[in-house]
């Protein structure tokens, strides 16, 4: 069993896991608060593997680079993992704190951990909890290394794939990164780059309406 899922593809594992934990929450309730939750299972599935529920992490990109404030970027990384290196802009929440850590319904949210079966469990919680814009960087952060920092030109390119690389080049450059052609292919290893950014933990919601006081 094991050796056949490890041979599916992401959208078909993400399906699986989301089809499964809606088996688990109809027969054993919500195990964050012991209510049981209507969900549709099957509308899960449909919406994980039509990549519905992705955003690209050229997107996301573009997204930071220009100051987009329409979304909120979540790393679900343990705190040491985060501490070293994260995407600009995101905050550091652990799974078992997403139901609570301050999030709002209507915002749009941007889970990502490693990969894309990482952030599963959390993207599937804040979805039967009515969050409706809920997504998972596609390929998490392992993309974001592949397609953002370390980006690489293939060898004997086409004029598309160089216009590509080119564009990605600059890319690279605003995050830190080393675009990798030719001349630097040799190089086995790069480190991340360090990052200047405060560490971000606490969600800020807006301002609390102060008490009317006295009668």
């Amino acid at each position: 069993m094991k050796e056949k899922m490890m041979k599916l593809s992401g959208p078909k594992k993400l399906a699986i896991i989301a089809f499964s934990l809606g088996l688990i929450a109809m027969f054993a309730g919500d195990p964050y608060d012991n209510v049981y939750t209507k969900i549709n299972s099957k509308e899960l599935a449909i919406s994980t593997l039509n990549n519905a529920d992705k955003v690209q992490v050229k997107d996301l990109a573009d997204w930071i680079i220009t100051q987009r404030a329409d979304f909120r970027l979540i790393d679900l990384r343990s705190e040491d993992e985060f501490g070293k290196y994260f995407i600009p802009s995101a905050y550091n929440i652990s799974p078992v704190k997403i139901l609570n850590s301050g999030l709002m319904k209507n915002e749009k949210i941007i889970l990502y951990t490693d990969d894309n079966s990482g952030s599963a469990q959390a993207w599937y919680m804040l979805k039967t909890k009515g969050f409706q814009s809920v997504y998972i960087l596609d390929g998490g952060l392992n993309a974001w290394k592949d397609q953002i920092i370390f980006p690489k030109l293939a060898k004997d390119p086409t004029n598309e794939q160089l216009t590509e690389f080119n564009k990605m080049k600059e890319v690279s450059i605003h995050f830190g990164g080393v675009p990798q052609s030719e001349t630097n292919e040799t190089v086995k290893e790069f480190k991340m780059p360090e990052l200047k950014a405060p560490v971000q933990t606490t969600l800020t919601t807006g301002k609390k309406k102060k008490k009317r006081e006295g009668c």
